[in-house]
């Protein structure tokens, strides 16, 4: 049996309102991956942040490398060899890729000058094995999230990490990103570093992981060899309960009736003569690879991006949506996969972000917000989501990333949109969580609510849509029955090789 390297005893952290960690305990070896997961709100964030110097535990103790430590900042458990790839990327748009992987680490000259060669020579190195194809001296804001998601990668690989943490690591990685991930997850684990590896995307543990430690609410639950535990073991210890479905049992059909029509929609080469219909009560998908078109689309139908040409029609009539505000108010709304950036009021109240977009429904007298409609509504989503916070006034911010997805959805909820755009909206939700998505959408379906769900997981493709549209290079490549199709065909239409 491989030596331990970190050794975690009766952890516990407490935050206004919240017990985040109770006693729990975890132990990594070298040269292992070792999966912790659990549904979001579990504990597992606050304690790699613990790990990694951000926040000091109120008890327990912690033992790396045969020696108790208190690590009392980031920079202190950096340098001690705990590298942390978080959910979140911490990078800085305006500076180049290799500012970015060498911040605070930046190679000097003799004279004490920065030494930009070396450090884009030495960051090329570290992207070529990650087989990135990215140029260490091109500006970070120039790239996609995708290829901001690999520098992200590149930098812990820089630090030379005995311990490497890594949150959601593919949550925005296209397949070929997420293959060459786990080759150098392999490559690490042969030198003797020790993984921990979190992710909600169970499926994927398969490829990679030892070992599996589950919590729930804060509190350890069990640790298998990931060998000798099926899937449904893992989903039932995280959730703590036994989920007889992943999907919701569709309740009604669509409609004949055509809610929206997209004409013949064009923006440059990203979208190349688009034309779909979406049904009155109908869930549509909307796949394809990265770089396809499907965000594109979206964001052109929300009056987001210009189109160059292309119409959209509601009910029968033409709308005129050059922006966003357009669009809301003839009952179009977009869910966008980055709800920091474009769903969020981050460093606002939870209230605030759901009643953002419909204010004149709590300002009823006299043109003035009502605090107390305002915790009304919002307690209703709070219930019905099961969105977990110990106050409707705590901010955003605060919450776990799937509880910041739950508000985004809260926010167009109250807006009572009749035609919803999901672009990615299980990203970062966990196993139970995102079954109470897949239910809620499959009530607004069941209302009459049209529903267009992008996604870049197939089996949440097959499992919830009724029909699926496919993109490749900007261009829809089959319109499919999903009961009808399968993950090979809809690849194959999505990699432009037709059926």
């Amino acid at each position: 049996m491989a030596e331990l390297i970190l050794d975690v005893k009766d952890i516990s952290k407490t935050f206004p309102g919240v017990r985040a960690l109770d006693r729990v305990s975890f132990d990594l070896r070298k040269g292992e991956v070792h999966a912790l997961v659990g549904e979001n709100g579990a504990g597992k964030s606050t304690l790699m942040k613990i790990l990694s110097g951000v926040y000091q535990p109120d008890g327990g103790t912690l033992t790396y490398k045969g020696k108790e430590v208190h690590f009392q900042s980031a920079r202190e458990s950096s340098e001690a060899g705990i590298g942390i790839i978080y959910q979140e990327l911490n990078l800085v748009p305006h500076l180049t890729v290799a500012q970015n992987i060498y911040m605070g680490r930046e190679p000097r000259t003799a004279l004490g000058y920065l030494d930009d060669r070396k450090m884009n020579v030495d960051a090329a190195k570290i992207l070529a094995e990650l087989n990135v194809d990215i140029s260490p001296a091109v500006r970070l804001n120039k790239l996609s999230i995708s290829k901001q998601q690999m520098v992200e990668i590149a930098k812990a690989l820089s630090k030379d990490s005995e311990v490497l943490i890594m949150d959601e690591p593919t949550s925005a990685l296209t397949e070929t990103e997420i293959d060459e991930l786990f080759k150098v997850i392999h490559k690490l684990r042969s030198r003797g570093v020790g993984i921990i590896y979190i992710s909600h995307r169970l499926e994927e543990l398969k490829h990679i992981v030892d070992r599996i430690t589950v919590f729930r609410d804060g509190r350890y639950i069990s640790t298998t060899n990931y060998a000798d535990i099926t899937m449904e073991e893992i989903i039932n210890k995280m959730v703590g309960r036994k989920l007889e479905n992943m999907f919701p049992v569709r309740k009604n059909l669509p409609t004949q009736k055509k809610l929206l029509e997209v004409r013949h929609i064009v923006h440059g080469s990203i979208l190349r003569d688009i034309s779909f219909d979406l049904y009155e009560g109908e869930i549509l998908g909307l796949s394809g690879l990265m770089g396809a078109g499907r965000s594109e689309l979206a964001r052109a139908i929300f009056g987001a991006d210009p189109r160059d040409s292309g119409d959209i029609i509601r009910d029968g009539k033409k709308l005129d949506i050059r922006s966003p505000a357009d669009a809301i108010r003839h009952g179009i709304a977009y869910l966008s996969e980055n709800r920091k950036e474009e769903g969020l009021a981050v460093k606002m109240r939870i209230d605030q972000n759901v009643t953002m977009a419909n204010l004149p429904e709590v300002s009823k007298r006299f043109g003035i917000i009502s605090s107390a409609q305002e915790l009304q509504a919002t307690q209703n989503y709070v219930d019905e989501l099961d969105i977990r916070t110990p106050s409707l006034v705590q901010v955003v911010n605060h919450l776990s990333g799937g509880n910041q997805q739950k508000v985004v959805v809260a926010k167009w909820l109250f807006r009572d949109s009749r035609i919803l755009i999901f672009d990615e909206p299980t990203r970062g939700i966990d196993v139970g969580a995102k079954f109470a998505i897949y239910e809620l959408i499959e009530r607004l379906a069941r209302k009459g609510v049209g529903v267009i769900v992008i996604s870049s997981e197939l089996p949440e493709i097959l499992g919830m849509t009724d029909r699926v549209l496919v993109l490749h290079e900007g261009r829809l490549t089959a319109t499919l029955r999903t009961k009808d199709t399968s993950q090979e065909e809809i690849l194959n239409y999505a990699a432009g090789l037709g059926a």
